[in-house]
């Protein structure tokens, strides 16, 4: 994901905005002439440097930016994104509050809903809030990279920045969760606890070997991203949380598969009885696919939306026809739209992309890594 830096010349935001106003006319033709908005929007810019969208324009802008995320393959239904506006709200703990709401909103009983909030922009007086945790739902990780025995390693360093600061941690299991770290416009980064309600979490269990039940497996429902900044022309939105459904790979085939996450292959391979004193076995294979079968049913049998990345894949293709019927360019990035397993079995892998990138967009700033992992947070 492209990563931008934070501050735009005069010149750029109105550049940024009046392509976007054209594009939301164009797209909207109940909107009208452009002209009149345009206008406005120029006046509004240079009295204050910088101008507030309509309702209206906020939610196009939203499923747009979602339109053109280079490296999701869930665009299909980008048109159906959910958009809470909450731009009024500047500090911390209303902050997450509504993520907190909005994590229930979007579980909905396990029917998934893709939804985004947006909070307050950042303005020539005052930046928005930001949020320092990756996702709104994060599992914790005691240690360090190199020698984290629970949890989530990916975590470890922003687990560990937050037990500095006071967090009591959890029970010690491999899925406590974290707390939620946001940072008010006017204020220094607070850590707030996720509430139990807050997130549903479904156990992870083989569809055939009722003993995978005793690991204690589990995954959270929705994946919702919150340190990435929504622009819409020129716009800066530095808090905008905002999630789709999972694929099953992601979970399966990352999470709890990659050897800095859970590392989980060499025990399912235990569990499979599966030769591993060398690669030619292909047991790291035969792992993976079990460990993604479980994720699947798992997700089915509880009701809890999910994708497989063979449907997935063909849904990628149809957004693709879809959006080149309409004279629109689609922008893709080959390495995050093809599965991490049975990339070559589906069909995106046997064609090319253009990784273009559009001015509408969910973009990660310089130092949300930094944050993500709660660097300079104590």
């Amino acid at each position: 994901m492209e990563i931008r830096q934070q501050r735009s010349t005069a010149a750029q935001v109105r550049e940024a905005a009046e392509e976007f106003i054209r594009l939301f006319h164009r797209e909207n033709p109940e909107a009208g002439d452009p002209r009149p908005r345009l206008a406005a929007v120029r006046e509004e810019l240079a009295t204050s440097g910088t101008y507030r969208h309509t309702p209206e324009e906020l939610v196009h802008g939203a499923r747009v930016a979602w339109r053109n995320s280079n490296r999701c393959i869930g665009r299909l239904y980008w048109n159906s994104l959910r958009v809470r506006d909450r731009r009024e709200l500047f500090a911390a703990d209303e902050v997450a509050e509504e993520c907190f709401a909005h994590l229930r909103e979007a579980t909905n009983g396990g029917r998934v809903r893709p939804t985004i909030t947006v909070f307050a922009p950042d303005t020539p007086d005052r930046p928005g809030p930001l949020i320092w945790s990756e996702q709104l739902v994060r599992y914790a990780g005691y240690g360090d990279h190199h020698s984290v025995t629970v949890g989530d390693a990916r975590n470890a360093p922003l687990t560990e920045a937050l037990l500095r600061l006071g967090w009591a941690g959890g029970p010690g299991t491999p899925f406590d969760l974290l707390p939620l770290v946001v940072q008010g416009a006017d204020d220094k980064p607070r850590w707030f606890d996720t509430p139990a309600d807050a997130v549903l979490e479904v156990p992870i269990r083989h569809p055939e070997d009722a003993g995978w039940a005793d690991w204690g497996l589990r995954w959270h429902a929705v994946p919702a991203i919150s340190n990435m900044c929504l622009e819409i022309g020129g716009i800066h939105y530095p808090a905008a949380p905002f999630n789709g459904w999972y694929m099953g790979t992601e979970i399966g085939a990352r999470n709890l598969a990659d050897t800095d996450r859970y590392n989980l292959l060499p025990a399912v391979a235990r569990r499979l009885g599966l030769d591993t004193s060398t690669d030619r076995t292909l047991w790291k294979d035969r792992a993976l696919v079990e460990l993604n079968r479980a994720v699947l049913d798992s997700f089915d049998r509880a009701g809890v939306t999910i994708a497989d990345h063979h449907t997935e894949s063909r849904r990628f293709l149809t957004h693709l026809e879809r959006e080149e019927h309409k004279g629109r360019a689609v922008g893709a990035d080959w390495a995050w739209i093809v599965p991490p397993i049975s990339g070559s079995a589906t069909p995106v892998f046997h064609r090319t992309y253009d990784d273009r990138q559009s001015a509408t967009a969910y973009v990660h700033h310089s130092g949300a890594r930094e944050r993500a992992e709660g660097r300079d947070l104590v």
